[in-house]
């Protein structure tokens, strides 16, 4: 497999609980919101505790792939901004989006290429909401244009910003992939 963008490794081989977990989270204070760490761990409860730890943090457990005795954990660290108020003045549900999805909706996945890779909806064009204005040319602005990210704050911020470039038809998609139970594809460990 192709090695994904993190903006940290970090070595946790050969630790027991609960450093996978301390070192973790002494990490995530050395990174800034949005960016995703790769953390390296040999013990095999390392999986459930970080995800668990992720989940009680507000961080976001992305996946682990494992290869040999070493497991890779991707997590990403979330900020105060996806909690803030949504702007975009043109919402879809889920199950609004779900019930349009077809191979020529186009749906507009700004989360970071870890968490897409590990789990996104099938046909959907990835482009990281920091790379977004350098790739708006990927897009046509008179398609139908349906963003998501993992909780709608990433992907207001993105409809907001494709609105402001000429995109008439865009559409932020709430809740997002944490509250997605459509088809998806997965990245199998």
């Amino acid at each position: 497999m192709e090695s994904l963008k993190t903006d940290l490794v970090l070595d946790a081989k050969g630790l027991a609980c609960p450093m996978p977990i301390v070192k973790t989270k002494k990490a995530m204070n050395s990174v800034e919101a949005g960016q995703v760490i790769e953390v390296q761990a040999t013990d095999k409860g390392s999986k459930a505790d970080l995800k668990a730890w992720a989940e009680s943090t507000g961080h976001h457990y992305l996946g682990t792939i494992e290869e040999g005795k070493v497991m890779k954990h991707y997590l990403r660290k979330s900020s105060s901004e996806e909690t803030e108020e949504r702007k975009h003045p043109f919402v879809a549900t889920n199950e609004e989006l779900e019930n349009k999805l077809n191979e020529s909706t186009v749906v507009l996945d700004v989360r970071e290429e870890a968490e897409y890779v590990f789990n996104h909806i099938p046909y959907a064009i990835n482009i990281p909401i920091g790379e977004l204005e350098t790739r708006l040319d990927q897009l046509n602005k008179e398609d139908q244009i349906f963003v998501i990210c993992r909780t709608g704050s990433r992907s207001d911020l993105a409809a907001q910003k494709l609105a402001q470039n000429g995109f008439s038809k865009v559409t932020n998609v709430v809740p997002g992939m944490s509250g997605w139970s459509g088809k998806t594809i997965t990245l199998s460990s």
